[in-house]
């Protein structure tokens, strides 16, 4: 048998993960390895086949239960488990989750209640620098996805000939099987037209019998100031057609772009949700004295009162100096963390006055001058010659 990969690393999740977030992760997967866009890839297949064993199991709460106690031998032991994902049609898989995907949108089927057929959405990665998020940016984006075939129409037969009735279901689309001596009935896609209800004897040459082909898209997109790292912003209609085995032509909804927003790592500043923080390095002069100091900001620069007496680690707060809310567009605030650098070498005038402090203050300090550490080596060499 197999070795089986963990579930929660098959999906990408903690295992603390909520039932929304399995949610989530099944659809990312489910929508990257869709044999549709990966035509005779068998592994993105087998990809395809192992996210749905995971997401059966890590969306049932019962089942869930006996994984995270006893693994995959006791899903097994329970009989909590009854499909064979290897050898399950991809199809199949789906309409395990039909209800998922309506809700989601994520698969290209009938529609929720009977309504239009829809397309698959599509997900895209687009990178920000932290000052297009603050000031917000136009970004021109490309991508793959299928279209409607010109040259058949969508019905991925050879211009000039027709599909014909599938042999298998009699253009049902369903095949009717039976188990246990006929004591049971169930009715699953047609294994040899995919649901289709069709086969194609003579298949296009421009898509090879899918009906669809793959085509470069490009937008501009307007993305507004504050967006989060990894948060999903929607692009309506820019996804795909309904699928061709619903659809030939298209009609119907075309799915949703989900464009997921990355946000690059800035040099100065770290992100606290709609706050900024940065490290200020100051003199212990500046610490002890008080300072006023000019910051960087994402918009030029700012001038900051650094009291006197500050601490190293202090946080000084500059109001309105972060990141503009997502909604609302008030501003967050810059968070100044004070670190006190000493100076690794003074001159001649900096050390008699610093030891004029030590003496003021009372506080010992090393003697002056190399010979005093000539001294502590003599003695410790002549401990050594003791020894």
């Amino acid at each position: 048998m197999p070795v089986q990969r963990d579930y929660y690393e098959v999906l990408g999740i903690e295992r603390a993960a909520d039932a929304e977030e399995v949610k989530r992760a099944y659809r990312r997967l489910a929508m990257k390895y869709h044999p549709d866009r990966n035509p005779g890839d068998a592994e993105a297949e087998a990809k395809f086949k192992e996210a749905a064993a995971a997401y059966e199991v890590l969306a049932d709460a019962q089942k869930r239960r006996i994984y995270d106690q006893h693994g995959h031998e006791g899903l097994r032991g329970a009989g909590a488990t009854s499909h064979d994902f290897n050898r399950m049609n991809v199809e199949d898989i789906f309409s395990m989750f039909s209800d998922l995907f309506g809700d989601m949108g994520g698969r290209g089927g009938r529609g929720r209640r009977g309504g239009p057929p829809r397309g698959y959405d599509l997900e895209y990665e687009l990178e920000l620098t932290l000052d297009e998020v603050f000031t917000g940016a136009e970004k021109d984006v490309k991508f793959a996805r299928a279209d409607v075939c010109d040259a058949c129409a969508g019905s991925g037969a050879k211009p000039g000939s027709k599909p014909v009735a599938c042999a298998t279901c009699g253009g049902a689309g369903q095949v009717i099987q039976t188990g246990l001596g006929g004591m049971f009935r169930m009715q699953t896609t047609c294994p040899a037209c995919r649901g289709r209800g069709k086969t194609i004897k003579d298949p296009c040459g421009s898509c090879s019998g899918r009906g669809r082909v793959a085509r470069e898209r490009s937008l501009t997109l307007t993305i507004p100031p504050g967006v989060q790292d990894g948060q999903t912003l929607r692009v309506p209609g820019e996804g795909e057609p309904p699928p061709a085995e619903i659809s030939p032509a298209g009609e119907g909804i075309r799915g949703d772009l989900h464009v997921v927003v990355r946000v690059r790592a800035h040099e100065l500043f770290q992100r606290e949700n709609d706050h900024l923080v940065m490290e200020m390095p100051i003199s212990f002069v500046q610490a002890a004295l008080g300072a006023e100091v000019t910051v960087p900001t994402l918009d030029g620069s700012t001038k900051v009162t650094i009291p006197k007496g500050s601490q190293h680690g202090q946080v000084i707060r500059v109001s309105g100096k972060g990141l503009p809310n997502f909604r609302s567009g008030k501003a967050g605030d810059l968070g100044l963390i004070l670190k006190i650098e000493i100076p690794r070498k003074l001159t001649s005038r900096q050390e008699r006055i610093l030891r004029e402090y030590a003496e003021v203050d009372d506080t010992a300090v090393l003697p002056e001058g190399a010979g005093f550490w000539k001294k502590v080596k003599d003695i410790l060499a002549g401990v050594g010659g003791k020894s």
